[in-house]
């Protein structure tokens, strides 16, 4: 039995991968609205109320929880799933707004010998794991680089929480620097620049940076969420340059050559399921955690967000 916390958007994409699986599980919800509209979509029954209403019912505990709530109910609500004794729990992306947060929920985990992984999907999209194989096949990365710009005028549309979108690097954009420091190794040194400001993000608008890696390659980065831009990342060997852009496509640009030449892609998965979802979840309830994002990886990995997006 596994627990499936929140009834949003994301939780319907978790229910076609967990139905696919073939997994028995229990949907937990809060509103009255997103539930009716969840079981519209897609036909499976959700416990109202909340998760804290939920367990004074004293159901069985699960094998495991995926916490898929909003981004200000991540920690209460993965704070409950430990307190009532789940061992296992994937939480969504950054896990918390608050480095100290993250703390508490280690510290707190660890008093409970449970184990916490933050989801980062596009570790496993299949144009990730070609990268990866075709990476080590030239021997390992060298340098690589990576764009993280947002596209302001849609974000600031958007109906969030002023916390949500003043910690939108934190909320978001580590999606692309998780991928880029999973490919080419966490920062060992990084210098971080940023400038400007936006009525959403008054901390920062357009952000550039240096360092080297754990695997001795250079990198860099940039974005303007000012100006035009997209997510990318780019891995360098001594032979070739893959790009990943869009992240879900691989182009392979041959050392000595210009064309940009496509990959074919085993990416099935990714175009059945929200990509990088299906092996996601398979891994993690298979307790396959190599791909995974640790809490203490998080945590660590906090300070250079931190760093890069000039949060205080």
């Amino acid at each position: 039995m596994i627990w499936l916390v929140g009834a949003g958007g994301m939780s319907v994409d978790y229910v076609k991968v967990l139905t696919s699986l073939k997994k028995e599980f229990t949907v937990i919800g809060r509103g009255v609205a997103s539930a009716k509209d969840f079981e519209k979509k897609t036909g499976i029954s959700v416990e109202r109320g909340g998760l804290a209403s939920f367990i004074k019912k004293s159901p069985d505990i699960p094998e495991a929880a995926i916490v898929s709530v909003g981004v200000d109910q991540l920690y209460n609500t993965t704070v409950e799933l430990l307190a009532c004794g789940i061992k296992y729990i994937l939480v969504e992306k950054p896990g918390c707004l608050l480095s100290s947060e993250l703390e508490e929920l280690r510290d707190f985990s660890l008093s409970k010998k449970a184990k916490i992984f933050i989801a980062y999907n596009r570790r496993f999209y299949s144009s990730v794991l070609e990268t990866q194989k075709l990476v080590e096949q030239d021997g390992g990365v060298t340098s690589f680089n990576f764009e993280l710009t947002e596209w302001s005028h849609v974000i600031e549309k958007l109906d969030k929480k002023p916390e949500i979108l003043f910690s939108w690097f934190l909320c978001n954009t580590t999606h692309v620097a998780d991928l880029a420091f999973f490919l080419g190794g966490k920062p060992e040194s990084i210098s971080c620049y940023t400038s400007g400001n936006l009525d959403w993000h008054p901390s920062s608008s357009i952000f550039s940076g240096a360092g080297v890696s754990s695997k001795g390659a250079l990198f860099n980065y940039g974005a303007n969420w000012e100006s035009a831009g997209r997510w990318s990342v780019e891995i360098l060997t001594k032979k070739n340059r893959y790009i990943l852009r869009p992240m879900e496509s691989l182009l392979i640009q041959k050392r000595g050559t210009i064309p940009q030449i496509a990959v074919e892609l085993d990416d099935e998965l990714d175009k059945d399921f929200k990509p990088g979802l299906f092996k996601q979840v398979d891994a993690f309830l298979n307790h396959d955690i190599v791909r995974l994002c640790s809490i203490d990886e998080q945590i660590s990995s906090f300070t250079t967000y931190k760093k890069i997006a000039g949060y205080k």
